[in-house]
């Protein structure tokens, strides 16, 4: 008899400051990292206490699983549960199909591609596996990132300009690679270009808004990394006389380090230091038109496995 399920994914974080090490090797595939990087990281987890990644990512499942009234289980490529012991746990359960969603909604092959690698691997024959590839251009989704931002305005009492933000990868990671004898040369990786999309798409529903994107979060070693950065369009915003600047991370479906830190501490520092105040709305977590969202791309998973 077939069970069907829903398995949501996600990148990961420790648990304590002592399993950082270990969790870097993982979002490296092994790959040394500088002890001075290492430390660095300890240090930015420390100033904000715990990630809360892992429980708002289990309460995202929870809210889901309720809407659906089926199994959701939860996921991460670096850290526990990670996405073999849960597909493992499901094939235990007794699930025939299901559902992938990565909760980067924005497609790229060094996150959602990794992802999807795993989830097949450890299904195998035994669960017919649907995988969400990206869902950045979503109407929900920007509903529910434009519900918290009009919030923020509100609080604010004024539309100052909106930043809107995702997560930096390696530049070589998005190059286009050549074609190889008797193959056509792979797609470009769309993540830019799916990034500045969901931008687009929140800033739409705020006829009039001034608003900016650029990419945060890159990494201490090793390679160019794309951008704008944020740093540098808070100066340029800044040399246009904007006295204040609303960052929203259009590429995070909750609180973790890179908001509770790069955004409330590192980039709040950083306005501070060349006059720009820098706010930020709530992010996504339990949002109810979050869950929505996450519910129509089950169910439209499920109509396809069921076809």
């Amino acid at each position: 008899m077939a069970k069907s399920g829903v398995i949501l994914l996600a990148h990961g974080t420790p648990d304590a400051l002592d399993e950082i090490p270990e969790y870097l090797r993982n979002v490296t595939s092994g790959r040394p990292m500088p002890e001075s990087v290492i430390e660095e990281i300890r240090h930015r987890y420390s100033l904000i206490g715990q990630s809360p990644l892992t429980g708002l990512t289990m309460e995202q499942g929870r809210l889901l699983a309720e809407k659906l009234d089926l199994p959701v289980y939860v996921g991460m490529r670096n850290w526990k549960p990670y996405i073999v012991d849960t597909v493992r746990q499901m094939r235990a359960d007794g699930v025939t199909d299901a559902v992938a969603v990565c909760l980067a909604p924005q497609n790229s092959r060094t996150s959602v591609g990794l992802y999807r690698r795993a989830v097949f691997a450890e299904a195998g024959d035994a669960i017919k596996i649907d995988f969400v590839e990206g869902w950045a251009d979503h109407p929900l989704l920007a509903d529910a990132f434009a519900d918290r931002l009009k919030a923020a305005f509100t609080r604010e009492q004024a539309q100052m300009p909106v930043l809107f933000t995702a997560h930096s990868v390696p530049c070589r990671t998005i190059q286009t690679q050549p074609a190889v004898e008797g193959k056509a040369a792979p797609a470009p990786d769309p993540y830019p270009l799916d990034a500045k999309q969901t931008a687009a798409l929140v800033a739409e529903r705020f006829p009039g808004l001034r608003w900016f994107f650029a990419f945060q979060s890159q990494g201490m070693s090793g390679g160019p990394w794309i951008g704008p950065s944020v740093e540098d369009t808070l100066k340029a915003l800044r040399e246009e006389g904007h006295e204040a600047v609303m960052i929203q991370p259009i590429g995070f479906l909750c609180d973790h380090v890179e908001i509770l830190y790069d955004i409330d501490i590192g980039f709040r520092e950083f306005g501070e230091k060349i006059g720009l105040r820098v706010t930020r709305p709530e992010s996504l977590n339990s949002s109810p038109l979050l869950t929505e969202a996450l519910a129509e791309l089950a169910r439209g998973g499920l109509a396809r496995l069921q076809a």
